[in-house]
């Protein structure tokens, strides 16, 4: 098998890679990215030198990048993580959302469909469901898609050009949507490894409105363990929702990670919410457990108590990500250069 993973220096893309080549080393692994704000060369640094692995700098929406990549590598399969992700951002910049999520989605799909990969997963998000009210039942993969900011409803067209591709064509599209993860390699303007990195130095804790936004929390090695499970025996055209039903309060979870780190809640800061905050995230993931027997693994109070621990011993990680050390390396070594296999 020759797998292009998109995004594969990101967050969860780089989890992922780094799981793939532990469990198939005989596998042709290439990883396309960007190389982004959020995408860091150091989340995968371990299989630079490994062969059977390639990291390729490029952009998912430049049709002749994600050509020459498909076909100099004899991709047969897809995991497309690419994309950008933070709410906030989107909300200040639209466009790049649609730009990469969006146009970025369609380019690699059109690609892939010429070319005939046999398989493509479409990695994708609960956001694109809307908001539930506090007794609503959890989305299934039947719900509606009711998007309600411009990083949900760029997803959310990504989903339905990718389901469209699988109904016009028979393309061997699946999806996967998933709450909100959390682990190592977590770009630190994310709610959990902000809270870890301004605790320990003892800054305040931000908190939107009143902290009560409910959120449906899963640690990114189980995530990727049911993005491989879709992969390998997913039915195509079928959506496959991932939660591990770990459903908490902002203000709950800071509350609980401050008290893991020793730290005074006196650190937490109620700010300003920002625009069109959506009230509750929650998912029935029945589906991929009955057809794909995937069940999640880790608790959410210990794998949060892990990723703790992570964000402690890997300070100097974080803290080249929060100076920007890690984007000045980038320029110094690539410059404006794309696409260069390095």
């Amino acid at each position: 098998m020759a797998l292009l993973v998109t995004g594969g220096c990101g967050f969860i893309g780089s989890n992922y890679v780094r799981r793939v080549r532990r469990l198939r080393p005989e596998a042709a692994l290439v990883n396309l990215d960007l190389l982004t704000y959020a995408g860091n060369l150091e989340n995968v640094a371990e299989l630079r030198d490994e062969p059977g692995y390639t990291f390729v700098r490029g952009d998912v929406a430049d049709a002749a990048v994600v050509e020459r990549v498909l076909v100099e590598h004899g991709i047969d399969e897809i995991v497309h993580f690419a994309a950008e992700s933070h709410v906030d951002r989107a909300i200040l910049g639209p466009a790049a959302f649609v730009r990469t999520n969006v146009l970025g989605t369609a380019t690699l799909l059109e690609a892939a469909r010429r070319i005939g990969v046999r398989r493509f997963v479409q990695v994708s998000t609960d956001e694109v469901y809307g908001a539930l009210g506090p007794d609503d039942p959890p989305f299934t993969e039947e719900s509606p898609l009711r998007p309600r900011n411009p990083y949900s409803a760029s997803k959310a067209a990504a989903d339905h050009l990718a389901l469209a591709y699988h109904h016009t064509y028979g393309f061997p599209v699946v999806v996967t949507r998933c709450g909100n993860n959390f682990g190592p390699y977590q770009f630190p303007e994310k709610l959990i490894p902000l809270l870890i990195s301004n605790a320990l130095e003892d800054r305040p804790v931000p908190v939107y409105g009143d902290g009560l936004q409910v959120r449906d929390w899963i640690h990114v090695h189980d995530h990727c363990r049911g993005i491989e499970s879709v992969r390998e025996k997913g039915r195509l055209g079928v959506v496959y929702n991932i939660g591990a039903r770990g459903e908490s309060t902002n203000l709950e979870l800071v509350r609980t990670v401050l008290r893991v780190l020793g730290k005074s809640e006196s650190l937490i800061r109620f700010v300003e919410d920002r625009p069109g905050h959506d009230r509750r995230y929650a998912m029935d993931a029945r589906r991929i457990g009955e057809e794909l027997g995937w069940r999640p693994e880790m608790r959410f109070e210990e794998a949060l108590a892990d990723t703790v621990r992570w964000y402690i011993d890997h300070r100097a990680w974080w803290e080249a990500v929060r100076s920007g050390a890690y984007l000045e390396y980038y320029d110094r070594q690539y410059g404006s250069r794309l696409c260069g296999d390095v």
